[in-house]
C-alpha cells in the first residue's frame, strides 16, 4: 500500500500517522500492546518508553496507524534498506524492517495487526527491498509462531544492547508484482 492510500474497511481505517495526531495516545497504545509482554519480564522498550522515545522511533521510519472510530487502536513502523539497525540482517542492503508494532489489547485477534503488517509489507515491496524483517523475544513464543503463520522465517538471533531476552530475527521474502 503506498504511503499515501488510506485503506478503509467497515470502520477501520489505516494510514500514515500524521503531526495532528497525539504522542501521548500513541505512546499509552504501545505500553498497552505490550503490558503482557513486561507482565513476562520481558523489557521490550515499548513496555514503558518516554514520548519522546516513541517519537524519536516514528522519525526514523514510516508509521502507520490504525483507527477506529477516531480512536489510535494500532500502530507499526516501516524502516526503508537505508536505515541501519546494528544486526547483520537488518543491515543488509536488500532487508527492511518493521518495529514499534502494537494493537490496543481489546482489539488483538481481530485481523488490525495483520492489516498493519501487509501494509508494511506493500511499503517494503515500494521502497524495493527484497526482504521484510522483524525481531521479537524469543520467550514470547506466540508472537514468533504468529509470525510464522504470516510467512516469516527465523534468519538469526540478535542480543541487544540492555534487554534481558535475547532476541529471533525473522524474516520473509517479498513477492514482486508481475
Amino acid at each position: 500500500m503506498p504511503s499515501s492510500t488510506l485503506a478503509t474497511t467497515l470502520d477501520l481505517t489505516i494510514r500514515p500517522f500524521s503531526t495532528t495526531d497525539s504522542i501521548p495516545e500513541l505512546t499509552n497504545l504501545l505500553h498497552a500492546a505490550y503490558k503482557r509482554l513486561g507482565d513476562l519480564g520481558l523489557n521490550y522498550t515499548a513496555v514503558d518508553q518516554a514520548t519522546d522515545v516513541t517519537l524519536e522511533r516514528i522519525r526514523r521510519g514510516e508509521c502507520l496507524v490504525a483507527c477506529k472510530d477516531r480512536q489510535l487502536v494500532g500502530t507499526i513502523v516501516f524502516y526503508g534498506t537505508a536505515v541501519a539497525s546494528g544486526c547483520p540482517w537488518y543491515d543488509r542492503a536488500d532487508v527492511s524492517n518493521l518495529g514499534q508494532f502494537g494493537v490496543r489489547p481489546n482489539y488483538q485477534a481481530t485481523g488490525i495487526g495483520r492489516r498493519l503488517l501487509k501494509a508494511v509489507e506493500a511499503l517494503a515491496v515500494e521502497s524495493g527491498a527484497r526482504e521484510v524483517a522483524l525481531d521479537t523475544a524469543e520467550q514470547a513464543r506466540h508472537l514468533v509462531e504468529w509470525y510464522e503463520r504470516s510467512g516469516y522465517r527465523f534468519v538469526e538471533y540478535a542480543q541487544w544492547p540492555g534487554k534481558t531476552y535475547r532476541s529471533v530475527i525473522m524474516s520473509k521474502t517479498l513477492e514482486r508484482k508481475k
